[in-house]
């Protein structure tokens, strides 16, 4: 489906982005492939002579993301909340990628809340909030990437080998290598623009996918071979990892990316799933549990993710969370997967 944006919205998003000089970049939780895209595409875009552009995560991004133009430009709320709250207090533009409802990107989401600048929203997921002055929101969209890309080429922008290597990474992570949520002819046709900017493809997946630690391959092994639960009437797989368990190998930010694809490489295997556990926060007695939802094909799983665990996102890739323990988590999947999933 042509995915077509509202011309007096780009006119109004233009109109703000211009009048800006004070420019704040927003992205969710957990930044992945997606949300750095996005969000860095957006800050090569607005950069310029006597403009204060900046990129605010809630937390770290993971290390294989250093590379990329820009990085090294991000504030991470987590460990710089002064400065960062000073900046968005300063701001008079918000730009919210990948993303559908502050508390997404708390505590900055409440920040932002309080200062009553203009806020445009881009996001690809489920049942968006009504907090943005001005909304681009495509659920049919493969990535955040995406449709940044498409608000640019209305504004009549094409985009630079920075803006390309950024979208590109965004793409490309969202759609693991292409592999989902990618049907649509002209997500290749955007693909191609990029490409005749100059990035190296090969560069950028080597720079993503292979540069991997010891600990986190062997973290990889143990998952798979002893964490890995299948459910064969419902062609259902389930990965559960504890904070213990993570701890054992050294983990760092991004070392589970992309474990919950691996499963599907099983034979009837459909679904997958993966929980991470997080320790409670100071101040706070209770876990939170990372889940992650992966399908092949006509198999929706992401009204069970937003139905079940707070989450949402595509058809075939989706994720949620839950304040509890792991085992709470489990038994919600368990006492929930035969109503979402079908066992053909």
């Amino acid at each position: 489906m042509a995915i077509e944006l509202n011309k007096e919205r780009v006119a109004q998003a233009s109109a703000l982005i211009e009048k800006a000089k004070k420019i704040v970049i927003l992205t969710h939780v957990a930044p992945d492939g997606d949300a750095m895209g996005s969000a860095l595409a957006l800050y090569h875009y607005c950069k310029g002579d006597g403009l204060q552009v900046t990129v605010i995560v809630p937390n770290a991004f993971p290390a294989f993301f250093n590379w990329m133009p820009g990085a090294d430009k991000i504030l991470i709320y987590e460990t710089q909340a002064a400065e960062c709250d000073k900046v968005i207090a300063e701001a008079d533009l918000f730009l919210c990628t990948d993303f559908n409802e502050p508390k997404r990107i708390n505590p900055a989401g409440d920040k932002m809340l309080a200062n009553p600048a203009p806020k445009i929203m881009i996001d690809h997921h489920l049942n968006p909030t009504d907090f943005a002055d001005v909304t681009f929101s495509f659920t049919e969209a493969c990535s955040a990437s995406e449709i940044v890309f498409r608000l640019l080429s209305a504004l009549g922008v094409q985009p630079t080998f920075d803006i390309a290597t950024c979208l590109y990474t965004g793409i490309m992570t969202d759609t693991g290598n292409f592999s989902y949520n990618s049907d649509c002819p002209e997500l290749f046709e955007i693909v191609a623009q990029l490409l005749r900017t100059g990035i190296d493809k090969n560069a950028i997946y080597n720079a993503v996918f292979n540069q991997y630690s010891t600990d986190r391959v062997r973290l990889t092994g143990f998952a798979l071979y002893r964490k890995m639960r299948i459910y064969p009437d419902y062609h259902l797989a389930l990965i559960t990892l504890s904070a213990d368990e993570l701890d054992q190998y050294h983990y760092k930010t991004g070392d589970c990316e992309g474990l919950v694809n691996m499963p599907l490489q099983i034979a009837d295997v459909h679904y997958s799933v993966f929980m991470r556990e997080e320790r409670p926060k100071p101040g706070t007695t209770r876990p939170r549990i990372r889940i992650s939802f992966r399908s092949q094909g006509d198999r929706p799983v992401n009204v069970w993710a937003h139905e079940i665990f707070h989450g949402g996102g595509h058809m075939n890739a989706s994720g949620g969370d839950l304040l509890g323990s792991l085992n709470q988590a489990v038994k919600l999947f368990e006492e929930s997967y035969p109503k979402y999933i079908s066992k053909d």
